[in-house]
């Protein structure tokens, strides 16, 4: 059985990271974009990383340009926007595809662990959240609707 952790990305620098490195870590994986309606989660997504990480939490932020086209730049317009408009410091990564054919590895894994409503594995838009164990095992997945501040009592119940 796979892991969050047996996974690699692409950071937004280019550089390649195996998910090992947060082995041990409760981790919100969250696909993220530049120009959506849920764009300002990025704010509560950046307080929960800096209240937890301490403890051993970390928020992964995914960019994704799948839906309604809300994340076209490039990885250094995505680095650039999310410091100056949400002085993000948690790890963002390079832009991927979260459904179809050309899904990324990690995201194939989150949804076949926990499918949306009905069962189905897409991800339904921007700002779907997956919070993961110690372990390295998917816990919950979280609506786009959901906002990051909500979370705070499952995320310190697994810290």
């Amino acid at each position: 059985m796979s892991r969050v952790y047996d996974f690699s990305a692409r950071m937004l620098d280019g550089s390649d990271i195996s998910l090992s490195a947060f082995e041990g870590q409760v981790l919100l994986i969250v696909n993220t974009a530049s120009a959506c309606g849920f764009t300002p989660q990025y704010r509560g997504l950046e307080a929960l990383y800096r209240a937890h990480q301490a403890r051993g939490f970390s928020v992964l932020g995914f960019p994704c340009n799948q839906f309604g086209r809300q994340e076209p730049g490039s990885e250094a317009q995505i680095a650039e926007f999310c410091s100056r408009e949400y002085a993000v410091t948690f790890p963002m990564f390079a832009k991927i595809e979260v459904n179809g054919d050309n899904a990324h590895p990690l995201y194939r894994h989150l949804t076949r662990e926990r499918p949306g409503l009905m069962g189905l594995e897409n991800i339904k838009w921007n700002f779907t959240k997956f919070l993961v164990n110690r372990d390295g095992a998917v816990v919950t997945r979280y609506a786009p609707t959901t906002k990051p501040e909500s979370l705070i009592t499952e995320i310190v119940s697994l810290l």
